[in-house]
Protein backbone atom coordinates (compact mmCIF):
# COMPACT_ATOMS: atom_id res chain seq x y z
CA UNK A 1 0.00 0.00 0.00
CA UNK A 2 1.02 3.60 -0.26
CA UNK A 3 2.57 4.24 3.10
CA UNK A 4 3.54 7.90 2.88
CA UNK A 5 7.18 8.23 3.85
CA UNK A 6 9.13 5.44 5.45
CA UNK A 7 11.27 7.29 7.97
CA UNK A 8 11.94 11.02 8.02
CA UNK A 9 13.46 12.80 5.04
CA UNK A 10 17.02 13.74 6.01
CA UNK A 11 19.51 14.84 3.39
CA UNK A 12 22.49 12.69 4.40
CA UNK A 13 25.53 12.71 2.15
CA UNK A 14 26.56 11.39 -1.25
CA UNK A 15 23.99 9.32 -3.12
CA UNK A 16 21.41 9.73 -0.35
CA UNK A 17 21.62 13.53 -0.56
CA UNK A 18 21.12 13.40 -4.34
CA UNK A 19 18.20 11.00 -3.94
CA UNK A 20 16.53 13.18 -1.31
CA UNK A 21 16.87 16.28 -3.51
CA UNK A 22 14.61 14.81 -6.21
CA UNK A 23 10.85 15.55 -6.15
CA UNK A 24 8.68 12.60 -5.17
CA UNK A 25 5.25 11.24 -6.07
CA UNK A 26 2.52 12.11 -3.59
CA UNK A 27 -1.04 11.04 -2.85
CA UNK A 28 -2.37 13.30 -5.63
CA UNK A 29 -0.13 11.87 -8.34
CA UNK A 30 -2.34 10.30 -11.04
CA UNK A 31 -1.85 6.55 -11.33
CA UNK A 32 -1.47 6.95 -15.08
CA UNK A 33 1.59 9.13 -14.44
CA UNK A 34 2.96 7.38 -11.35
CA UNK A 35 6.56 6.22 -11.63
CA UNK A 36 7.61 3.33 -9.41
CA UNK A 37 10.66 1.18 -9.00
CA UNK A 38 9.96 -2.45 -8.16
CA UNK A 39 12.75 -3.53 -5.81
CA UNK A 40 13.73 -6.89 -4.38
CA UNK A 41 16.65 -7.83 -2.14
CA UNK A 42 18.19 -11.14 -1.23
CA UNK A 43 19.63 -10.99 2.29
CA UNK A 44 21.27 -13.31 4.80
CA UNK A 45 18.35 -12.92 7.22
CA UNK A 46 15.06 -11.07 7.60
CA UNK A 47 16.44 -8.65 10.20
CA UNK A 48 18.31 -5.57 9.03
CA UNK A 49 20.16 -5.19 12.34
CA UNK A 50 21.88 -8.56 11.94
CA UNK A 51 21.55 -9.47 8.25
CA UNK A 52 23.48 -8.41 5.15
CA UNK A 53 22.33 -7.48 1.65
CA UNK A 54 23.52 -10.05 -0.89
CA UNK A 55 21.88 -8.82 -4.08
CA UNK A 56 19.47 -6.15 -5.29
CA UNK A 57 17.24 -6.16 -8.37
CA UNK A 58 15.01 -3.38 -9.67
CA UNK A 59 12.57 -2.77 -12.52
CA UNK A 60 10.90 0.59 -13.34
CA UNK A 61 7.13 0.87 -13.81
CA UNK A 62 5.70 3.95 -15.51
CA UNK A 63 1.94 4.28 -15.32
CA UNK A 64 0.74 0.93 -16.63
CA UNK A 65 3.93 -0.19 -18.32
CA UNK A 66 7.07 -2.02 -17.22
CA UNK A 67 10.30 -0.55 -18.58
CA UNK A 68 12.86 -3.34 -18.79
CA UNK A 69 15.42 -0.97 -20.31
CA UNK A 70 15.84 0.57 -16.85
CA UNK A 71 16.15 -2.73 -14.97
CA UNK A 72 19.23 -3.37 -12.85
CA UNK A 73 20.85 -6.12 -10.81
CA UNK A 74 23.86 -6.09 -8.50
CA UNK A 75 25.55 -8.64 -6.26
CA UNK A 76 27.05 -7.22 -3.08
CA UNK A 77 30.59 -8.29 -2.11
CA UNK A 78 30.84 -9.73 1.38
CA UNK A 79 34.58 -9.18 1.99
CA UNK A 80 35.62 -12.41 3.65
CA UNK A 81 32.27 -13.46 5.09
CA UNK A 82 30.36 -16.23 3.39
CA UNK A 83 26.65 -16.48 2.70
CA UNK A 84 26.24 -19.41 5.10
CA UNK A 85 23.06 -21.46 5.22
CA UNK A 86 21.11 -18.70 3.42
CA UNK A 87 22.66 -19.96 0.15
CA UNK A 88 20.06 -22.72 0.09
CA UNK A 89 17.38 -20.02 -0.35
CA UNK A 90 18.90 -17.43 -2.70
CA UNK A 91 21.30 -19.78 -4.53
CA UNK A 92 24.18 -17.29 -4.42
CA UNK A 93 27.56 -18.91 -3.82
CA UNK A 94 30.51 -17.56 -1.85
CA UNK A 95 32.43 -17.20 -5.12
CA UNK A 96 29.67 -15.06 -6.64
CA UNK A 97 29.39 -12.68 -3.70
CA UNK A 98 33.19 -12.42 -3.47
CA UNK A 99 33.23 -10.87 -6.96
CA UNK A 100 30.36 -8.44 -6.34
CA UNK A 101 30.52 -4.70 -5.70
CA UNK A 102 30.73 -2.81 -2.41
CA UNK A 103 27.45 -2.30 -0.55
CA UNK A 104 27.87 1.48 -0.74
CA UNK A 105 28.14 1.34 -4.54
CA UNK A 106 25.22 -1.09 -4.80
CA UNK A 107 22.95 1.11 -2.69
CA UNK A 108 24.11 4.21 -4.60
CA UNK A 109 23.02 2.63 -7.88
CA UNK A 110 19.66 1.73 -6.39
CA UNK A 111 19.11 5.23 -5.01
CA UNK A 112 19.94 6.73 -8.40
CA UNK A 113 17.34 4.49 -10.06
CA UNK A 114 14.78 5.21 -7.32
CA UNK A 115 15.07 9.03 -7.38
CA UNK A 116 11.71 10.63 -8.21
CA UNK A 117 9.81 7.34 -7.93
CA UNK A 118 7.82 5.40 -5.36
CA UNK A 119 9.35 2.18 -4.06
CA UNK A 120 7.31 -0.86 -5.07
CA UNK A 121 7.88 -4.17 -3.30
CA UNK A 122 6.12 -7.27 -2.01
CA UNK A 123 6.24 -7.09 1.80
CA UNK A 124 8.20 -3.86 1.53
CA UNK A 125 9.35 -3.69 5.16
CA UNK A 126 12.31 -5.93 4.31
CA UNK A 127 13.59 -3.65 1.55
CA UNK A 128 12.93 -0.42 3.45
CA UNK A 129 14.55 -1.63 6.67
CA UNK A 130 17.70 -2.90 4.94
CA UNK A 131 17.93 0.29 2.86
CA UNK A 132 17.53 2.43 5.96
CA UNK A 133 20.30 0.55 7.75
CA UNK A 134 22.62 0.81 4.73
CA UNK A 135 21.94 4.53 4.26
CA UNK A 136 22.73 5.21 7.90
CA UNK A 137 25.99 3.24 7.59
CA UNK A 138 27.25 4.82 4.39
CA UNK A 139 25.54 8.21 4.04
CA UNK A 140 24.77 9.33 7.58
CA UNK A 141 21.02 9.67 7.14
CA UNK A 142 17.74 7.77 7.22
CA UNK A 143 16.10 6.34 4.12
CA UNK A 144 12.61 7.60 3.26
CA UNK A 145 10.34 6.94 0.30
CA UNK A 146 6.71 6.75 -0.80
CA UNK A 147 6.02 3.01 -0.64
CA UNK A 148 3.57 0.82 -2.56
CA UNK A 149 3.35 -2.72 -1.16
CA UNK A 150 1.69 -5.42 -3.28
CA UNK A 151 1.46 -7.66 -0.20
CA UNK A 152 -0.68 -5.05 1.58
CA UNK A 153 -2.73 -4.27 -1.54
CA UNK A 154 -3.71 -7.92 -2.00
CA UNK A 155 -4.39 -8.44 1.70
CA UNK A 156 -6.73 -5.46 1.72
CA UNK A 157 -8.48 -6.66 -1.43
CA UNK A 158 -9.00 -10.15 0.03
CA UNK A 159 -10.40 -8.71 3.24
CA UNK A 160 -12.82 -6.50 1.29
CA UNK A 161 -13.99 -9.60 -0.58
CA UNK A 162 -14.53 -11.45 2.71
CA UNK A 163 -11.69 -13.88 1.98
CA UNK A 164 -9.24 -13.51 4.84
CA UNK A 165 -5.70 -14.63 3.95
CA UNK A 166 -4.02 -17.42 5.88
CA UNK A 167 -0.57 -18.96 5.85
CA UNK A 168 0.90 -18.93 2.36
CA UNK A 169 -1.99 -17.00 0.77
CA UNK A 170 -0.02 -13.76 0.46
CA UNK A 171 3.32 -15.12 -0.71
CA UNK A 172 4.35 -13.56 -4.00
CA UNK A 173 4.18 -16.78 -6.02
CA UNK A 174 0.78 -17.74 -4.59
CA UNK A 175 -0.74 -14.32 -5.30
CA UNK A 176 0.63 -14.35 -8.85
CA UNK A 177 -1.00 -17.74 -9.45
CA UNK A 178 -4.39 -16.38 -8.41
CA UNK A 179 -4.05 -13.63 -11.02
CA UNK A 180 -3.00 -16.00 -13.78
CA UNK A 181 0.58 -14.74 -13.95
CA UNK A 182 3.39 -17.09 -15.03
CA UNK A 183 5.51 -19.00 -12.57
CA UNK A 184 9.09 -17.77 -12.08
CA UNK A 185 11.97 -19.18 -10.09
CA UNK A 186 11.86 -17.55 -6.64
CA UNK A 187 14.70 -15.84 -4.77
CA UNK A 188 16.52 -14.13 -7.59
CA UNK A 189 16.37 -10.41 -6.85
CA UNK A 190 15.86 -9.28 -10.46
CA UNK A 191 13.28 -11.96 -11.27
CA UNK A 192 11.38 -11.21 -8.06
CA UNK A 193 11.42 -7.47 -8.80
CA UNK A 194 9.92 -8.18 -12.23
CA UNK A 195 7.39 -10.54 -10.64
CA UNK A 196 6.35 -7.78 -8.24
CA UNK A 197 6.05 -5.24 -11.07
CA UNK A 198 3.79 -7.58 -13.04
CA UNK A 199 1.66 -8.29 -9.98
CA UNK A 200 1.23 -4.57 -9.33
CA UNK A 201 -0.20 -4.08 -12.83
CA UNK A 202 -2.59 -6.99 -12.25
CA UNK A 203 -3.69 -5.54 -8.90
CA UNK A 204 -4.53 -2.18 -10.45
CA UNK A 205 -7.78 -3.75 -11.61
CA UNK A 206 -8.88 -3.86 -7.95
CA UNK A 207 -8.13 -0.19 -7.28
CA UNK A 208 -11.00 2.26 -6.92
CA UNK A 209 -9.56 5.66 -7.76
CA UNK A 210 -7.17 7.27 -10.18
CA UNK A 211 -4.53 8.81 -7.92
CA UNK A 212 -1.87 7.38 -5.66
CA UNK A 213 -4.17 8.00 -2.69
CA UNK A 214 -6.21 5.01 -3.85
CA UNK A 215 -3.27 2.72 -3.11
CA UNK A 216 -3.44 3.40 0.62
Amino acid sequence: MFGGLFGSKKSGTGALASYNAAPRPNKNTPLAELELLAVDMETTSLKAESGRILSIGWVPVRGGEIDLSGAGYVIVRQDGTGVGESATIHHLTDDEVATGIDEEEAVSRLLEALAGKALLAHFAVLETSFLDAACRRHFGGAFSAPVVDTFALERRHMERMGTYPRGEDLRLARVRTRYGLPSYRNHNALTDALACAELYLALLGNIKGDTMKALG
